[in-house]
């Protein structure tokens, strides 16, 4: 599976260049606020296995307006370093990778 590039960011992270990006409308689930925010990153010139990263907070776009805060790029490096470690291999080919922060692991804590 491979992430479009339209919409996508680019981030250095420890000198590898990544693509990632916030889906820009919640799905039903994060539209109620039953499902939490996401992104996904990737290697940017080689499509291997994606990341998705999962945070403790609803989508910005939740229609009840319950509070949420931006993925900032500090972020997206501290989710791609701790898969990393974790096992994330980005440049195989394979299953999405699933990860979950909590609040201490994000810069909006």
């Amino acid at each position: 599976m491979t992430l479009a590039r339209k919409g996508t960011r680019r981030i250095v992270v420890d000198g590898v260049e990544f693509r990632w990006k916030v889906r820009h409308k919640p799905t039903y689930d994060q539209g109620i606020g039953s499902d939490p925010l996401t992104f996904v990153a990737e290697l940017a010139e080689y499509s291997g296995a994606l990341l998705v990263v999962s945070l403790p907070y609803p989508h910005p776009g939740n229609w009840l307006e319950l509070p949420s805060v931006p993925v900032l790029p500090r972020t997206v490096a501290t989710a791609i370093r701790l898969a990393m470690e974790r096992g994330w291999q980005p440049s195989r080919p394979g299953p999405a990778f699933e990860l979950s922060l909590d609040k201490t692991l994000t810069s909006a804590a």
